[in-house]
């Protein structure tokens, strides 16, 4: 079970030495229990969203030894690297400079460069995973179609092969949670048809993927497509009949019944949708 509701900002502590100190001042006692008394862990009820006194919204997730936050907005832990929303944004800024300079073909992004990303996407990964958790579907889009652009910005542009290839053993996952955040914001609006469209269209494309010889790319594939078409299964037990179909559904069951007067009374009406 997911709660929203309000909680205790921690971020201004946490956001420097400089800040740690005046909240070590102003509250002459940095022993947490008190705080973690008054949300007792219990993985079933452990991921809330607040919002904050200056009005901006936060994710918090208790663990066990204590509690994570984070950003509903830009960067999950809030930081600007580069002066920038986030690495991504930096490096994809000097890309465009390389552009306008003529200079893309010797764009490359280093080891170091690649493992900026690679570490800042793990963010994006977990906040992500627990806007999923709260229902949050659209944010769980936006969040997962930030990382899918950092794959294939990665895939293009690292200088090595190991680094390009890197994250392609999650792309099936990443994919699939992409995938099912559409179709329940299609679901909440009731229209079935594109939320089958949006599964077959992502199942299409997850076996389309170039194969890797990785085990973990072989897995989520598999768990991947294994999920989508039980989702698929089931948004197509749950769509709504057309009046023809629903006729049809009263024909067969009729028949099967053996009430025959019914069943004649079902054929007339269907003829009306196939008229002669």
């Amino acid at each position: 079970m997911i709660s929203k509701n309000l909680g205790v900002d921690i971020s201004f502590a946490l956001s420097s030495p400089t800040n740690l100190a005046i909240f070590t001042y102003m509250n002459r006692n940095l022993d947490l229990q008190s705080w973690l008394r008054e949300w007792p862990y219990d993985p079933d009820h452990n991921v809330r969203l607040i919002r904050c006194a200056d009005g901006r919204e936060v994710i918090q997730v208790r663990q066990p030894l204590g509690i994570e936050q984070y950003e509903t907005q830009g960067r999950p832990d809030g930081t600007r690297p580069h002066d920038m929303e986030s690495a991504l944004d930096h490096h994809m800024a000097r890309l465009v400079k390389a552009r306008a300079e003529g200079l893309e073909d010797t764009f490359k992004l280093s080891t170091d460069d690649c493992a900026d990303l690679f570490d800042e996407g793990v963010q994006y990964y977990y906040r992500y995973f627990y806007f999923f958790q709260l229902e949050e579907w659209e944010r769980t889009v936006r969040d997962t179609e930030r990382n899918l652009r950092m794959f294939d910005f990665v895939h293009r542009y690292a200088a090595l092969k190991e680094d390009r290839l890197h994250l392609e053993q999650w792309r099936p996952y990443i994919l699939r949670m992409n995938a099912v955040a559409r179709v329940m914001i299609a679901l909440d609006k009731h229209q079935h048809t594109i939320a089958a469209k949006i599964i077959t269209e992502t199942i299409e494309t997850i076996e389309n993927l170039e194969d890797l010889d990785n085990p973990t790319f072989e897995f989520e594939k598999d768990r991947s497509l294994t999920a989508l078409r039980e989702l698929a299964g089931q948004v197509e037990k749950d769509r709504p009949l057309s009046p023809r179909e629903k006729l049809e559904r009263d024909l067969q069951a009729a028949v099967e019944s053996e009430h025959f007067e019914r069943a004649a009374q079902l054929r007339d009406q269907l003829r009306k949708f196939n008229p002669r």
